[in-house]
């Protein structure tokens, strides 16, 4: 990096900061089931997650990152003020939501981001229209394939054990909820870092230090992995609260099975390269068990107050994003 100018090291810092805001936003997605089951206290439960979000660059792909570096605006397009936009954006909204409690996506907040800056700029033309059509509509799918994934697993899991007695199932649950969450950590760390990889990666196929060709540099993999263990090391602990004990009461049978229905989901988006948002599988996921006891087990205004932030999130990130790219372009 001893080639690379000031003002570069400090886009790829700020880049670090939101991949580190990442981790400590979304933590909750790796946590919140564990620690409302009580099957680990709140400190150690961080320390698991961060642990699995750091090695999961062993266990994927750079699908994800090739996306959002070349697949949701155009690389050609892109240069600092623009990078500097979407990472502004993204943090700014993530730090609101982060602030009042509410678990939105930091995924989704980038890529908002990267359209709000790409469009300032030239307008609709940045935009890769299948690249944010396939991340548009995994909005959708994460969430639903987590509610389908784990209330099918719920109900497999009370067929097999209807005849053993709770205690007993509830005993060897918590043993297995050890495996479930560091699976949905991986899946989190997976998807999610690859994010600021691409970012990254795109950032310095713009300043030609790629040698023409788009990639991800492995010092980027590693200080990626490293900022979201990081970030989520250091918890989320309001956003816990709603996706732990808010939304449903969680029992260790159900935390697993949200778990394991949320990392299958992740699983295949990183395979296919979608990225998609951990707070909204998982969040999909919790509902789907609570959803098996009864409709009513569900608080159905918590789950509401986070769809409209799922809903607003791209467009707000967008914004702010727009209005810190013309604010850097201003002041250059």
């Amino acid at each position: 990096m001893q080639n690379f100018s000031s003002y570069l090291i400090g886009l790829i810092a700020v880049a670090l900061i939101f991949d580190f805001l990442n981790g400590l936003h979304d933590a909750a997605n790796s946590i919140a089931t564990i620690v409302s089951t009580r099957v680990l206290r709140p400190q150690f439960a961080v320390a698991w997650a961060a642990f699995f979000n750091f090695i999961a660059f062993l266990f994927f792909g750079l699908h994800v990152a090739q996306t959002v570096g070349a697949g949701i605006v155009s690389p050609d397009i892109v240069d600092d003020f623009v990078v500097f936009g979407a990472l502004m954006g993204a943090i700014v909204w993530n730090l609101i939501t982060w602030g009042l409690g509410i678990p939105s996506s930091s995924s989704h907040a980038l890529v908002g981001g990267l359209v709000g800056a790409g469009v300032a700029k030239v307008g609709a033309s940045a935009i890769v229209w299948n690249g944010l059509l396939k991340t548009s509509v995994a909005i959708v799918l994460s969430p639903a394939l987590g509610f389908v994934l784990a209330l099918a697993l719920i109900l497999l899991v009370s067929w097999i054990f209807v005849r053993r007695t709770p205690g007993g199932v509830d005993a060897l649950f918590r043993i297995l909820q050890f495996a479930s969450a560091s699976l949905y950590s991986l899946g989190h760390g997976g998807n999610d870092a690859q994010k600021t990889m691409g970012v990254i990666a795109v950032l310095l196929y713009s300043h030609g230090a790629l040698g023409g060709e788009f990639y991800v540099p492995f010092w980027a993999v590693i200080a990626c992995q490293a900022a979201m263990g990081l970030g989520t090391l250091f918890g989320g602990w309001r956003i816990v609260r709603t996706m732990g004990s808010r939304i449903t009461r969680l029992t260790p049978v159900q935390g697993f099975c949200a778990e394991t229905g949320g990392a299958i989901t992740l699983f295949l988006a990183t395979a296919l390269g979608v990225p998609v948002s951990t707070t909204h599988t998982i969040t999909g996921a919790i509902i789907g068990v609570g959803a098996s006891r009864r409709v009513a087990a569900v608080r159905w205004n918590v789950a509401k107050d986070i769809v409209v932030a799922w809903v607003i999130t791209m467009p707000m990130a967008a914004f702010f994003a727009a209005t810190f790219y013309a604010l850097a372009r201003f002041a250059a």
